[in-house]
């Protein structure tokens, strides 16, 4: 289904609830506005198979605007708006967009890209207006509320957020078929996670991510009501679940340890009850918080391990999990193989680099170095995100890091992974990033940079308390022999941690 036939049969109903002031936009107004855009879209020139891009923060017409391109069948991609001028100039370029949206909030950063991506053909505005920009309102204002006549299957085309280097468009195969054509996410969400016209999904993280935007999108397709945070807030979210009877939502880890770093008494205030499926991915969550997250609200709680490229997609609920902790589950899409550098398969136990045979077929835009160095060496047709795990004897797949990110301290292995989720669990640190410096005997040694829970206590008491915690629980190889303390850590909101940043200032000669 779609939001078209959902408003005609319950155009009341709502669609999406901005958590933060309210505001709620209808499946009436969901379809009308959407189908003013894709006339708009054709009044344009623009055909199936063309691509517009949109830099909102979560808007209450940001699933509006997706929802218009997926009916038009063109590709799509949303902008992250905490993107720089050139950041965002690289994107809009490197897509092909024809067009354009953004929002006053975002006036700043979006009017810098008028004179850098000149192959921009219409340039939209909401809630007011900049140079270069016209009205959006104003442009939708007298186009028709019904459906265009050759509506179409669109994809969204959507970039990395560049936690390793330049972001990387993923563009899918797009058939262009009829809306009402289940996809494969489609098909895996509606077996793993049961979700119906009466479900409430609440989004905590931003839209312009791809899990966030495609299980919203995929919740509406079956009517059920979004609930979207305009920020996340580890109180203000137990509230929401209370308040609207939430039954799904999606989270990353991050967001795990910011609740249970509550005060016991707030996390007890709220009735919970309503959620049936608490679903994470996007990063590694720690072992002992996983533990604790299950412990408060049972077997609940749902992991996958997938990426934008959807080449894959492996699952594990909580039963598994507790039988196989640290997994991240078996796959549902596309046969796991653990690859050593020459693509030889190694056996279970043993580390090397993920990739899926048979998965979905995707390629870079743009890029076909990037795309070939995605697959495996053998020309088998097997693909790979770039990450390092082993199978255990029961085929559950653990992960160990990224590629990237592997320390080499003396010619031994070491990934940082096992490190942060220890320290992440410590109660003076907020956040944590393990990362490789330099070291003239050993080449590279680890340091752990810290976001402590209160910036009064950093200093050398707390790292060496840290570092003895971290001794405690590893291999002294594997602990950070210093550490660095910041106010911040430059985390992706999906909370991807941007590692890259950091490891460039500490390498000024590679940088």
């Amino acid at each position: 289904m779609y939001p078209g036939a959902i408003a005609a049969a319950n155009p009341d109903k709502p669609a999406v609830i901005m958590a933060g002031s309210g505001k709620v936009v209808t499946y009436r107004e969901l379809d009308e506005e959407s189908n003013r855009l894709t006339h708009l879209f054709r009044a344009a020139g623009l055909r199936p198979g063309d691509h517009i891009a949109f830099m909102l923060a979560n808007h209450p017409l940001f699933l509006a605007v997706a929802w218009a391109a997926h009916r038009s069948g063109l590709y799509y991609t949303p902008v992250s708006s905490r993107l720089q001028a050139d950041e965002l100039a690289y994107i809009v370029g490197n897509c092909g967009a024809r067009v354009f949206i953004s929002s006053a909030d975002l006036a700043g950063v979006a009017t810098s890209t008028t004179d850098t991506t000149p192959e921009v053909e219409l340039r939209l505005m909401l809630d007011g207006v900049a140079e270069g920009f016209a009205s959006y309102e104003a442009a939708v204002a007298g186009q028709p509320v019904t459906p265009i006549a050759d509506e179409c299957l669109g994809a969204d085309m959507l970039y990395s957020s560049g936690t390793t280097g330049r972001p990387k468009g993923v563009k899918p195969a797009s058939s262009h078929g009829a809306l009402t054509e289940p996809g494969m996410l489609f098909k895996l969400i509606e077996a793993l996670f049961a979700p119906s016209s009466d479900s409430v999904y609440l989004s905590p993280a931003p839209l312009y991510h791809a899990a966030p935007l495609r299980y919203c999108l995929t919740f509406q397709r079956l009517g059920a009501t979004v609930v979207v945070m305009e920020r996340f807030d580890p109180e203000r979210y137990l509230a929401l679940v209370e308040r609207y009877g939430v039954t799904h939502s999606q989270l990353v880890p991050t967001m795990f340890i910011k609740m249970l770093k509550l005060p016991p008494e707030t996390r007890a205030k709220y009735d919970i009850s309503s959620l049936k499926y608490a679903i994470h991915a996007a990063a590694p969550c720690p072992v002992p918080v996983k533990e604790k997250m299950i412990d408060w609200w049972g077997p609940i709680i749902h992991e996958y391990y997938a990426g934008t490229e959807g080449n894959g997609f492996v699952y594990v609920g909580s039963e598994d999990w507790l039988r196989h902790k640290g997994t991240v589950g078996r796959s549902l899409l596309g046969i796991v193989h653990i690859c050593d550098e020459n693509g030889d398969d190694l056996p279970p136990g043993e580390h090397g680099t993920i990739f899926f045979e048979n998965g979905g077929r995707f390629e870079y835009h743009g890029d076909p170095g990037r795309t070939r160095s995605a697959q495996d060496p053998r020309g088998r047709g097997w693909t790979t995100l770039g990450d390092i795990g082993y199978l255990d004897d029961d085929g559950f797949l653990h992960l160990t890091d990224r590629r990237s990110y592997m320390i080499i301290s003396g010619g031994v292995n070491i990934y940082p992974q096992e490190a942060e989720n220890m320290l992440s669990v410590h109660p003076k640190v907020a956040d944590v990033a393990v990362i490789g410096v330099p070291d003239e005997e050993m080449g590279e040694r680890v340091k752990a940079v810290v976001e402590p829970a209160s910036m009064e206590e950093a200093g050398p008491r707390l790292e060496a308390e840290l570092i003895a915690y971290c001794r405690e629980h590893l291999a002294h190889y594997k602990c950070p022999r210093s550490v660095d303390f910041r106010e911040h850590l430059p985390r992706h909101p999906t909370g991807k941690l941007y590692k890259r940043l950091l490891r460039d200032e500490y390498w000024p000669a590679r940088t």
